[in-house]
């Protein structure tokens, strides 16, 4: 049998020259960069885009032309601001419907080396498993003990591959997928048991507040019961939560390192693994301590929650208000 050909490298970029640099050095590194094709979608410019913005998208434009960074690597840039939702979906989706799978990358990215041989062996062992939405090269700093690879319920976004089988379920109607959450009482699972609010941040995209694209896919592939692929240790590191992205605050609330190790890829079956969700459900509760509290309250009775509120109510009132 011929090897399957390698999934095309699809990376986005806009104002940040700098990410954008360490993105491309560690794709390069990796040991399949030099046989595979990428295709690097800049976006343009918005209306009235000050002095300083306009010299980081040129400077970006420059950064991706200093090395030959794969095999073949081929440029689009836009004219005008398309936006990272609009950018990203419609570059994955012109590209996986060429080529039937895709790798995707954003510009605050670093890979392990061994990023595309994971994401490249996976989409072919998974490649006819119509309930694997997509593979992840990212998992949550979690400082437990995870599965060598695993899987759970939903969608990921940072360094990821799919097939045009799932990217079919991408429902861009942000309303739609929050009835169907809201109808079908899903929104606590969704929330890995209220440890985290996933389900405000498709409310804020409905609103207008957020332009998250991945919020809605992940929504999407967990609304279908389909499986995100996950390794047991990041081979991707975002650089990008500095404050220097378009839709993100600095925070330190997603750090950890990247393997240096291979990922041998063992076919399992496709269901969620339980255990390794309670472990990041854990994760989640360390890094955000009012999750624990409602938590806590919502395994009260209404009787004792009132009791827990003139508790706290006595403890404070006098130092708040002095009295």
């Amino acid at each position: 049998m011929s090897q399957p050909s390698l999934a095309p490298i699809v990376l986005f970029v806009y104002n940040r020259p700098k990410h954008a640099l360490e993105t491309l050095k560690a794709l390069k590194a990796n040991d399949l960069a030099s046989q595979s094709k990428l295709y690097i979608f800049c976006d343009g410019p918005k209306s009235g885009e000050t002095e300083e913005r306009l010299q980081k998208i040129n400077e970006v434009r420059a950064v991706i032309r200093q090395e030959q960074w794969c095999k073949e690597v081929i440029i689009i840039e836009q004219e005008k601001n398309l936006g990272l939702a609009n950018s990203i979906t419609q570059g994955v989706t012109k590209t996986v419907n060429e080529y039937g799978t895709v790798i995707i990358l954003e510009d605050d990215l670093v890979t392990s080396p061994h990023f595309l041989r994971f994401m490249n062996d996976a989409l072919v062992t998974y490649a006819n498993d119509g309930l694997v939405a997509c593979i992840s090269g990212y998992i949550y700093p979690v400082k437990e003990t995870l599965p060598h690879t695993f899987f759970m319920k939903g969608a990921e976004c940072w360094g990821w591959a799919t097939w045009k089988r799932a990217w079919h379920v991408y429902e861009e109607d942000g309303e739609k997928l929050l009835v169907a959450l809201e109808k079908q009482k899903l929104t606590r699972v969704f929330d890995f048991g209220n440890s985290v609010n996933f389900t405000q941040m498709l409310r804020n995209q409905i609103a207008g507040k957020n332009n998250s694209w991945c919020i809605r896919w992940y929504a999407s592939a967990f609304l279908r019961n389909m499986v995100c692929l996950y390794p047991g240790i990041s081979l991707v590191r975002n650089i990008g939560l500095d404050g220097s992205g378009t839709h993100c605050e600095a925070t330190d609330s997603a750090p950890g390192s990247i393997s240096c190790d291979p990922l041998t890829i063992v076919h399992l079956e496709s269901i969620e693994d339980k255990e390794a969700r309670k472990k990041v459900v854990r994760y989640f509760q360390s890094i955000n301590p009012h999750s624990r509290f409602k938590l806590f309250l919502l395994s009260l009775t209404p009787a004792k929650v009132l009791a827990v509120y003139r508790s706290c109510k006595k403890k404070l009132l006098p130092s708040a208000y002095g009295s």
